[in-house]
């Protein structure tokens, strides 16, 4: 469903990724673990269009994405939920969702039963469907970042450190969510996670990125069984 080929990314003159490649399949939760500073993030912002690569290229379906611009993308039916979550915080938790919308043209049923069923996922979203984001704790925050995602019907989503600063009982939740989505929606899931045991724990192939090289990929469950992996990254 999406392909990366030999990925070659730059900040200024700064060579960030190094022919990185990979693959996510429909209906797949494929992960991506590192250290600090190892190219997750900027990987990703090269899918959705907010940097471009120096050469390399992105397909989805087939069709390369390396030239279009972000709105572009989403309206392919890739979305991203950034790190940090990034929520309009001087507008509404509705307004928010509304904005997630913004590059569908739905009936005005339609959307109202979108946004049903973001309440129905998130039913703290609609206790503070009134309120404005940036007053709302960082978990709820989050819930609202993946519901505005979702509000696009897209055919993958792409998650960014989502774990980042959360309580471990939030933490819990959240991935919860993203294993519902992938089944409940057969969305394909691409997962950028700081925390290398969750991340391995509900993808089924994952990608080890050091340096701005893939340096190992394979099975989640493999790959949670060699020493290299639990010495680095699982404090084995």
């Amino acid at each position: 469903m999406l392909e990366v080929k030999k990925l070659n990314a730059a900040y200024g003159k700064v060579h960030v990724l190094h022919d990185v490649s990979l693959h996510v399949k429909e209906q797949e939760i494929v992960s991506i673990i590192g250290a600090n500073g190892a190219g997750k993030s900027t990987l990703m912002r090269n899918i959705m269009g907010i940097y471009h690569p120096k050469s390399g290229d992105i397909l989805f379906h087939g069709e390369s994405l390396s030239k279009l611009k972000t709105d572009q993308i989403v309206k392919k039916g890739i979305v991203y939920v950034p790190e940090g979550r990034e929520v309009f915080a001087d507008l509404s938790v509705e307004d928010n969702l509304e904005m997630g919308a913004f590059s569908r043209k739905y009936s005005a049923g339609k959307y109202r039963d979108l946004l049903e069923e973001m309440y129905t996922i998130y039913p703290r979203l609609k206790d503070r469907r009134k309120q404005l984001a940036g007053s709302l704790s960082g978990g709820e925050q989050q819930m609202l970042a993946i519901a505005r995602g979702l509000m696009s019907e897209p055919e993958m989503i792409m998650f960014d450190e989502p774990s980042l600063g959360l309580a471990p009982v939030i933490v819990d939740e959240m991935f919860d969510v993203i294993l519902r989505i992938n089944k409940e929606k057969k969305l394909p899931v691409l997962l950028v996670e700081q925390n290398a045991f969750a991340a391995l724990s509900i993808s089924s192939r994952c990608y080890v990125l050091e340096n701005g090289v893939v340096n190992a990929e394979g099975k989640s469950r493999k790959l949670m069984d060699s020493p290299d992996i639990k010495r680095a990254y699982l404090g084995g």
